[in-house]
């Protein structure tokens, strides 16, 4: 599996995962796209996406048809006037992502966890098929008379 780099470039194009699938989106809902950290162990995937100051109950989390979708939104409480920021890079407002799962994963089994800004979804994998062997047997044929 390669490492696919996150760059925040991509943000304000689209992932290309996302262009495809997300063309009902506004732009206002893809102006703030966290950064996504995807390893697997030998047990799950485990997803891990860092937001700070957002609220557990403000994200959604849920895998279909072996895609994982996060989505959520950051309120701020009171933000001060446009006019008076030297510097405003701290975004707020609604996120979606959506990535396709490595593995085939129990979907029921899924789970995600709130600790220190940090959301963490372990999603243990699928036991594959157990392959059946099958004894192949060797007819003869009867020579006619």
């Amino acid at each position: 599996m390669s490492l696919i780099r996150w760059s925040p470039m991509w943000d304000m194009m689209g992932d290309t995962d996302d262009m495809f699938r997300l063309p009902s989106l506004s732009q206002g809902m893809r102006a703030f796209v966290p950064a996504m950290d995807m390893y697997e162990t030998d047990k799950a995937v485990v997803v891990e996406l860092p937001l700070a100051g957002m609220k557990p109950e403000d994200v959604d989390v849920s895998v279909e048809k072996g895609v994982l979708t996060v989505k959520g939104e950051s309120k701020k409480e009171h933000e001060v006037d446009e006019k008076n920021y030297y510097r405003k890079e701290i975004r707020s407002g609604a996120f979606y992502r959506e990535v396709a799962l490595p593995t085939p994963v129990l979907e029921d089994k899924v789970a995600a966890e709130f600790q220190d800004g940090v959301l963490k979804i372990t999603a243990p994998k699928a036991q594959p098929a157990a392959t059946k062997k099958i004894a192949v047997k060797v007819v003869k044929k009867e020579k006619k008379k």
